[in-house]
């Protein structure tokens, strides 16, 4: 789950990082009041939305004076908000943060993720941080610092150090950068965090580091765990139609293509999206309805899939084990008997009660197409909408 930058920083100050003064605005009005109480300027005027590339996309401006605020405010908020993560659908644009600027010696970039592959926490760090940090990992690589925590060790003063002098922090900031560094890790740990990213983390003329930027995800698996943090969920941030299939417990990625599918297991879903591209055609989601899934869930799998207009033909590829190929469909059935099909539908049933799942679905007097294996059914659904 991802926040907006001002929470991010209102859980940074929480946890003792470092961030300059400043407050979330709805209004031109609320960015004015909020310009004149840090009492100088130049100050800041940043559009909090869900993606990063705000700056080359005209959304974080500097204004040297209240009459700058205003113009600033009005131009920004309401507009849809163009970057490289957005797609060109942009964001809309529905709030500010107004801060105080900063006198800036260097750019740096700092970030913690979790490393799968070595069941650790991995602090990734640059001395060339700033808006371009995505060119330094591709033309000079060697310019990115990597330094890997044991979570049951957690991180240790050396680890602090090497990653303070690989950004060549000077020594009058070094204390500061390693108490910095120390309390994100924390602040990490203790939210199940899957990212933390501050860029750029400033050096200021006085040798001070502030988070001038703040970055969070957390890992939606662990939410259960804190309930408070699931009050900093912006829903308007998020794909309707994912958040319609999160109420539903369904797991569900809205793609570009235009074959939607229905799957029970992640791999399994994988795999189904790959035979879809190889035949020809292109997946329309990520839709693993889940082992244990209910007739429910695959009739609001079905229901939000034929919702996308993208969708052209639907392949359903069930392995019946926990999920039984009679309960799914079932499933199908009070789908289709609910929903407006208007788009042929390719199911691949095996497994626990096949037969029995197969019966079910002939004599529904439904228009489906049956495949008699995976191959089958990618060929079956990519001659539906080539």
């Amino acid at each position: 789950m991802k926040i907006h930058e001002y929470q991010a920083k209102q859980l940074f100050r929480r946890y003792n990082v470092p961030v300059p003064e400043g407050s979330v605005v709805f209004s031109v009005e609320e960015a004015k009041r909020t310009a004149s109480a840090l009492g100088g300027f130049p100050v800041v005027v940043k559009a909090q939305i869900h993606a990063g590339g705000r700056g080359k996309g005209g959304g974080v401006k500097l204004a040297a004076s209240i009459n700058e605020v205003e113009t600033l405010a009005n131009e920004i908020l309401g507009m849809t908000l163009v970057t490289h993560q957005t797609g060109p659908e942009g964001r809309l644009v529905k709030k500010l943060l107004v801060e105080a600027g900063q006198l800036i010696e260097r750019e740096l970039y700092l970030s913690l993720l979790v490393d799968r592959n070595t069941a650790s926490i991995v602090i990734m760090a640059s001395p060339d941080g700033g808006m371009d940090i995505e060119q330094v990992a591709h033309k000079t690589p060697d310019r990115i610092i990597k330094v890997y925590i044991d979570p049951l060790m957690g991180i240790q003063g050396y680890q602090l150090r090497q990653v303070g002098f690989a950004l060549g922090i000077p020594g009058a900031a070094m204390k500061q950068f390693s108490t910095l560094l120390s309390n994100l890790y924390q602040l990490f740990m203790e939210n199940d965090c899957s990212m933390v990213e501050i860029n750029p983390l400033i050096l200021t003329v006085d040798d001070k580091v502030l988070a001038l930027d703040a970055k969070v995800d957390f890992d939606a698996n662990a939410l259960y765990r804190h309930q408070e943090l699931m009050e900093l969920r912006d829903l308007d941030e998020e794909d309707p139609m994912e958040v319609e299939a999160s109420r539903f417990n369904l797991n569900y990625i809205n793609l570009d293509g235009n074959v939607g599918n229905i799957v029970n297991g992640a791999g399994l879903a994988m795999a189904t999206m790959d035979i879809i591209k190889n035949a020809g055609a292109t997946p329309a989601n990520f839709m693993d309805v889940g082992g244990g899934a209910s007739s429910e869930q695959v009739e609001n799998a079905l229901r939000i899939i034929l919702a996308d207009s993208k969708v052209k033909a639907v392949l359903i590829n069930i392995f019946g084990g926990i999920l039984r190929c009679d309960i799914f469909a079932k499933g199908i059935v009070d789908a289709a008997r609910k929903t407006n099909i208007r788009v042929p539908i390719v199911v691949r049933m095996e497994g626990t009660n096949v037969e029995e799942g197969k019966k079910i679905l002939s004599q529904a007097g439904l228009n489906l197409i049956n495949a008699e294996n995976l191959s089958d059914a990618a060929q079956k659904v990519a001659a539906a909408v080539i």
